[in-house]
């Protein structure tokens, strides 16, 4: 499997360079400089933060730990890649570059990590083309000191960027599509090892032996919660102890290959009963709302939507008593679903230019859901996660009951399920013409 990618890495190359080429021109640009990123250091120590590099310089190479490298792109000229590798017996350097990605690129290796000045220079040498006219994306304090600030990630040229990585290549979906398949697999073992009373903290050590990955190689620190820690939209802590009663288990938690990410979320009850039964019927929920995807999709309103079914579910299980309707245009809906319904994935989890149209103009998000991350028309060959959910926030529930009506709430329900925490059911999927791939189901059916 781990091969299934490979074959679209040349048309995903020559994509690139085509969007960059009309980018560059569009911004009257002759030229783009991406730099991986420099490793950051802790304050008044030598501790390194996890680095992970730019994810512009990802889009192009499959290199997730390559740090002060950088890209040149001319229009009209193979790609040009300063590859950093010291010679280093402290830490580990980067491997020799593999033929599968390297013989796209034309390939300079450097043993410095300011290497990539002077093979600027020298690039640059005998030519019109000067550092004023190139465009550097990236964040590594390095580049203040060759590029004129306004050149340094200039918003129209990243604007154009952002809008083009929401059409993702056949490349770019093989690697989502292999990292949704890593994390099912690791899904089923979390769940087997919820399901033999282990903590969180041992449920989180059998998810990342069972996908091979380390902390610093997950999209995003997994949410593993037990119980009321579901109710905790984005719970960090994983208790080294078992709970005396095991009610409930949510697990958010992806993989990533070559940087792009899988974002999966699944909530499971201890045994049958009420939370159970609402545990079903958001999966039912989040089923159909999938089934709707597809190009030219309001997402919006799809959200909106999502948020009357979802005011239906707590009616018919007697957890508020108002309709929908109601419960929606009062707030109250919101007060069980705070977040919104899901939002563009790729190389980074929560991907980018989510909330603004193809001219880059800004869409609003709807008034009264201000957590809501995307609010576009979808496109064929988008990616992204369809996550609706329900839970009983103590905060938001208490809010409610002192700014508004308490007798819209069945509080004794409400208490027999707090408990349990929450709910979200999180599928990744890609958007085509007629409908969409859920890409996290058939990696499922295929474990």
């Amino acid at each position: 499997m781990a091969s299934e990618y490979k074959p679209h890495y040349a048309a995903h190359i020559a994509e690139l360079q085509r969007r960059w080429e009309a980018a560059l021109e569009e911004e009257g640009l002759q030229a783009a400089l991406v730099h991986s990123g420099t490793p950051m250091y802790s304050f008044q120590d030598d501790y390194q933060y996890a680095f992970r590099p730019n994810p512009n310089f990802l889009a192009w190479l499959p290199l997730t730990q390559q740090s002060d490298s950088t890209l040149l792109i001319v229009p009209g000229e193979r790609p040009h890649l300063v590859y950093f590798q010291p010679v280093d017996y402290w830490y580990l350097p980067p491997s020799d570059p593999e033929s599968w990605w390297a013989d796209q690129f034309d390939v300079e290796v450097v043993r410095n990590a300011d290497g990539w000045r002077a093979a600027l220079d020298n690039k640059l040498a005998g030519r019109s083309l000067a550092a004023r006219d190139i465009a550097a994306i990236g964040d590594s304090p390095s580049l203040a000191d060759v590029f004129r600030p306004e050149r340094i990630n200039p918003d129209g040229l990243v604007t154009r960027l952002h809008l083009a990585r929401t059409r993702k290549t056949p490349y770019e979906v093989a690697c989502i599509e292999e990292a949704a398949g890593l994390a099912a697999v690791a899904h089923c073992e979390a769940e087997r090892a919820f399901r033999e009373g282990e903590s969180e903290f041992n449920i989180h050590q059998r998810y990342l032996s069972a996908c091979e990955h380390s902390d610093a190689q997950l999209p995003y620190g997994n949410i593993v919660a037990l119980n009321s820690h579901g109710a905790v939209l984005h719970y960090q802590g994983r208790e080294r102890s078992v709970p005396a009663e095991i009610h409930s288990f949510l697990l958010d938690a992806g993989c990533t290959v070559n940087a792009y990410a899988s974002d999966i979320t699944r909530t499971y009850a201890t045994g049958a009963g009420e939370f159970a039964d609402l545990v079903q019927a958001m999966n039912t929920l989040e089923l159909d709302l999938v089934g709707r995807v597809r190009a030219g999709l309001d997402y919006k309103e799809l959200f909106l939507q999502s948020h009357l079914e979802i005011a239906a579910i707590l009616k018919s299980f007697d957890i508020i008593r108002a309709d929908a309707e109601t419960a929606v245009e009062s707030g109250l809906s919101s007060v069980f679903y705070p977040h919104g319904l899901g939002h563009f994935l790729g190389l980074q989890t929560h991907d980018v230019a989510g909330l603004i149209d193809n001219d880059g103009t800004a869409i609003p998000r709807p008034d009264g859901h201000p957590a809501l991350r995307l609010t576009r028309v979808l496109e064929a060959g988008n990616t992204l996660t369809i996550e609706p959910g329900l839970y009983f926030i103590e905060p938001l529930l208490q809010a409610w009951r002192e700014t508004n009506d308490p007798a819209v709430i069945n509080w004794s329900k409400v208490e027999q399920l707090m408990p349990s925490g929450g709910i979200r059911i999180e599928d990744n999927v890609l958007v085509t013409d007629n409908g969409c791939d859920n890409l996290t189901r058939r990696a499922f059916a295929e474990v």
